[in-house]
């Protein structure tokens, strides 16, 4: 993306929580980059849902306020340009890259603002496409172990006569005591009487 628009340096933040952090970096310093609170960016760049805004910074960006908010401590290398490009999803914003230039040169033009507004639009989707698939496969295990903890719960009860609450404290306690989770503890109890079935 960097050299599409003809800057020397790209970085990419990803919204996580009330955080962006930096996720990729095509520069000579990305130790120096760090989390910015969201507010903090949207702040500084005028960013507002459904009319996302560049922050373009021509001339001495490195002693721009706006663009230190980036960088955790003071770049050896100064740089004239800078341009924050939001990344949007539905109305959200899930992202910004973030494009340095290190000489003075010409300004980016409206055909570089369409090409890097339309690969962040690109972008922004792509990372919520990812952010959602990782939170249904979260849910997805949450309930995988749930059912596996009820089944192990219903074998305890019946094989120990206690009841549902008993049960479950006793999943808890072996979960302590192992230091296993209770979904490995009840997928082992499920296995033992799985297999004693099979005998």
């Amino acid at each position: 993306m960097a050299e599409t628009a003809r800057r020397e340096a790209c970085g990419v933040y990803v919204v996580e929580g009330d955080q962006l952090v930096a996720r990729s970096a095509q520069t000579s310093h990305p130790e120096i980059l760090h989390r910015v609170k969201v507010q903090a960016v949207v702040d500084a760049t005028g960013w507002k849902a459904g009319n996302p805004e560049f922050l373009a910074v021509a001339r001495n960006a490195s002693h721009d306020s706006r663009v230190r908010l980036f960088f955790r401590e003071q770049l050896e290398d100064q740089f004239e340009s800078f341009h924050s490009i939001p990344m949007v999803n539905a109305g959200r914003l899930v992202g910004l890259v973030n494009l340095l230039g290190r000489e003075r040169g010409p300004a980016m033009d409206e055909h570089d603002v369409e090409l890097m507004a339309t690969a962040a639009l690109l972008a922004g989707a792509e990372i919520e496409r990812v952010r959602l698939a990782s939170e249904n496969e979260e849910l997805s295990q949450r309930l995988l172990a749930r059912k596996i903890v009820e089944r192990a719960k219903g074998i305890l009860q019946r094989n120990l006569q206690l009841s549902e609450e008993e049960a479950y404290l006793m999943l808890q306690r072996e979960s302590r005591q192992r230091r296993k989770s209770m979904k490995e503890v009840a997928e082992a109890i499920v296995l033992g009487e799985d297999v004693k079935k099979t005998k």
